[in-house]
C-alpha cells in the first residue's frame, strides 16, 4: 500500500552551477591548395577575414560543459530553480507556497548549517509559480576547507486538489536532493624562514614561500603579502617593488603546474617594543605573521588564501 500512495512531484529541483564563460579556442588548418580544404573549417567564428585569422582564441564565448573544479580559496556560486511541472491545461492542481532552503554540510561541519539565498524577492519568502514558471534562488559560499562537500537543497510546496474550480484540498509535500563535490587545494604553499642578522637588539627574518598552481588553469597573482606581527614590519621583495624611475611590471601568471618563489624581509620597529611578547612563541620561536595571496582565475573570478602563523627559530 505504501508504493501505491506514493505519487510523482508536482515540482521539480534544478541545481545548474554559476561560471563566467570562456573564449573559444580554435585550430586553424594551413591552406595549401593541393589539400582542397576550406580554411573556415577549422574556425570556430568564420567570418569575411577567415582566411587571415590565425590566432588560436576567437569572439565565440563557450559556456562550461561540465561541473569543473571547486577550489579552496574561491567562491562557490549556483542557482536553484524550483520548476513548476503541472500541464497548463491541467485543472485538476495547483501548486502554491513554494519554498526552496539550502545547507552546506563541510568537512569541519559535517550536520550542516543553513545558506543565505539571493533572489528576486526576499529570500526567506514563498512563491507561487504558475505552470512552466519558476523560484530561483542563488546561492554563494565560500569555500574555506579542503575535502568533501554537500548541498542540500530541501523544496518545500503545497499541492492542492481542484474539484469544479474550488479548491478541494491541499497537502504540503517536501523533497530534499543532495549533490555531492569536492574542493581542493589550487595554490600549494611551502615557506621557509629564518634570521639574517641581529644589530642593536633588533632581529631581521627573512621569509621565502614557493607557490605552486595545482589547478587545472592558468591564475594570475593580484596580491602576495605578509601581515607582520608587531612589531615586525614587512617589505615586499618580490614583483611589485618598484624602484623610482624604473617600469612597472606585469604580475606574474602560473599555468598548471608552474612554480614562483616569492620572498620577504620583516624587521623589527623600535617604537613597537611592546608587542615583542605577544610575538614570541615556545622552543625559542619568534611567530612572523600570515602569508596572504590573492589570485584571479583564467576566467576572471576572483580567490584569496591565508596561511597560520608562520614562524622562525630565534
Amino acid at each position: 500500500m505504501g508504493d501505491s500512495l506514493k505519487t510523482s512531484h508536482s515540482v521539480s529541483l534544478k541545481v545548474l552551477r554559476l561560471s563566467r564563460p570562456s573564449l573559444a579556442t580554435q585550430y586553424p588548418l594551413p591552406n595549401p591548395t593541393n589539400l582542397g580544404i576550406s580554411p573556415k573549417a577549422s574556425l570556430a567564428y568564420p567570418s569575411q577575414d577567415a582566411t587571415d585569422d590565425k590566432f588560436i582564441l576567437s569572439p565565440v564565448l563557450n559556456l562550461p560543459e561540465a561541473f569543473g573544479s571547486a577550489y579552496v580559496g574561491e567562491t562557490f556560486s549556483c542557482t536553484l530553480c524550483a520548476n513548476n511541472e503541472l500541464n497548463p491545461t491541467d485543472t485538476t492542481k495547483a501548486i502554491s507556497g513554494v519554498r526552496i532552503q539550502g545547507d552546506m554540510q563541510t568537512p569541519s561541519n559535517p550536520t550542516g548549517s543553513p545558506l543565505d539565498l539571493a533572489g528576486s524577492d526576499e529570500g526567506g519568502s514563498t512563491y507561487s509559480p504558475e505552470p512552466g514558471e519558476s523560484l530561483q534562488r542563488i546561492l554563494r559560499f565560500e569555500l574555506k576547507e579542503e575535502g568533501n562537500h554537500v548541498l542540500a537543497v530541501t523544496a518545500t510546496y503545497t499541492e492542492t486538489s481542484l474539484g469544479e474550480g474550488k479548491a478541494a484540498s491541499g497537502r504540503v509535500r517536501t523533497f530534499r536532493k543532495l549533490y555531492q563535490f569536492v574542493a581542493q587545494q589550487l595554490l600549494s604553499v611551502r615557506t621557509k624562514a629564518g634570521e639574517m642578522s641581529q644589530k642593536d637588539g633588533s632581529s631581521k627574518y627573512l621569509l621565502e614561500a614557493q607557490l605552486e598552481n595545482m589547478g587545472e588553469a592558468a591564475v594570475c597573482l593580484e596580491a602576495v603579502n605578509v601581515n607582520p606581527k608587531p612589531p615586525l614590519k614587512s617589505t615586499s621583495l618580490n614583483w611589485d617593488m618598484h624602484p623610482l624611475g624604473s617600469a612597472q611590471h606585469n604580475n606574474p601568471i602560473l599555468s598548471p603546474r608552474d612554480v614562483i618563489q616569492v620572498a620577504f624581509l620583516l624587521d623589527e620597529q623600535p617604537d613597537l617594543e611592546e608587542g615583542l611578547d605577544a610575538s614570541t612563541a615556545g622552543d625559542n620561536k619568534r611567530v612572523l605573521g600570515q602569508l596572504a595571496i590573492q589570485w584571479r582565475s583564467a576566467l576572471g573570478d576572483r580567490g584569496s588564501l591565508s596561511t597560520g602563523w608562520l614562524m622562525a627559530r630565534r
